[in-house]
């Protein structure tokens, strides 16, 4: 038992290292769609979503591992700490819903405001960011609230 609890441990901590990891990537790809012209802009495009679909798919495996991990270590489902991860993952799966796609279709309209957009574009990676590191911190200093 001890040892499928390490390997999902570290099943968990990698799946969250690789959920996390391609949204710092978009930040200068982000500074980088400021200049680009239309085909370079179309390839920036491609990335940004290639990178919220790899993180979204590393993101299942990152529910999965802790979910298991928890029934293994059996950590009860009112512990603060997991009440408050899922309360924020929650939250946070109705942010990339709509945080991303709309103003990356924008970005390939005409008569959108392009700095517009891409500021809201770059707000949207900090917040989701500040989002994944607030579950990260719970996950790891897993705080006595109640």
């Amino acid at each position: 038992m001890v040892l499928l609890q390490k390997i999902l441990l570290y099943t968990h901590i990698l799946s969250a290292i690789i959920s996390i990891g391609p949204f710092f990537v978009l930040i200068p790809v982000i500074e980088k769609l400021r200049t680009a012209q239309d085909p370079e802009q179309h390839a920036y495009i491609v990335t940004f979503k290639f990178a919220i679909q790899f993180a979204k798919h590393s993101g299942h495996l990152l529910v999965l591992s802790g979910v298991f991990l928890a029934i293994a270590a059996s950590w009860p489902w009112t512990t603060s700490w997991i009440v408050m991860t899922v309360l924020i993952l929650i939250s946070s799966l109705f942010f990339l819903a709509r945080a991303f796609s709309p103003k990356l279709r924008a970005l390939g309209q005409p008569d959108q405001n392009r700095d517009k957009v891409i500021n809201a574009l770059r707000r949207s990676v900090w917040t989701y960011l500040v989002l994944l590191m607030a579950m990260l911190w719970f996950m790891v200093a897993k705080p006595v609230l109640w």
